[in-house]
């Protein structure tokens, strides 16, 4: 929890922690480049280092934007989001779309991350997330062959007060509120059988 004038902690933590891991991936993706140029052989070892390597950068961009400490007045490109968040979010059993306007404030890309990342964990079995930003709003809306919404967690997701006992994959949820607040925003959520819709 922060308090209007106090540094938040929390997010300060987590751009510190990104920063300091950027230089070593990146250390790790030019030498293997090294390597393949040394040996002029390519292999599924290499393979699975590169795309190792390009999976944590992946995250990094998105952890950056939705846990790194963000100011009021900042801008980020909705190309970056769009980007780390279809990167990030799509895989065999998971696909993101996203359609963003050129420039977004910081805040609300923070926001908005927060929020697919919460909708991801009702997506035990995959399905489909898109992401939208107009005049009116932003709009996250999923849908999948199960929806699995503990009304515990998201219940509160928009309190003052964290739903209690979350575990570290849902420390997304703790961290709604705070972002809500600093975005100025309200949270709207319907939930469905078959599907999420989150507007703010």
């Amino acid at each position: 929890m922060t308090h209007t004038g106090s540094p938040d902690v929390n997010a300060l933590i987590g751009s510190r922690i990104c920063h300091d891991l950027i230089s070593p991936l990146g250390a790790i993706g030019n030498g293997l480049e090294l390597l393949e140029m040394m040996s002029n052989s390519s292999g599924p070892e290499f393979d699975l280092i590169r795309d190792s390597v390009q999976n944590a950068h992946t995250r990094i961009r998105v952890f950056r934007l939705a846990f790194g400490a963000a100011s009021t007045d900042a801008v980020v490109k909705g190309s970056e989001v769009s980007e780390a968040a279809t990167a990030m979010f799509t895989g065999p059993r998971l696909t993101m779309t996203c359609d963003l306007p050129k420039a977004i404030r910081r805040v609300e890309a923070k926001l908005a991350l927060l929020l697919v990342m919460c909708v991801e964990t009702a997506l035990p079995r995959g399905g489909e997330i898109s992401l939208t930003c107009t005049d009116a709003g932003w709009t996250i809306h999923a849908t999948g062959e199960r929806i699995d919404t503990d009304p515990a967690v998201w219940g509160q997701m928009a309190e003052a007060v964290p739903a209690p006992g979350l575990s570290a994959a849902e420390v997304q949820f703790a961290l709604v509120p705070d972002a809500l607040r600093a975005a100025g925003r309200r949270l709207q959520t319907d939930l469905t059988d078959g599907a999420v819709r989150l507007t703010f």
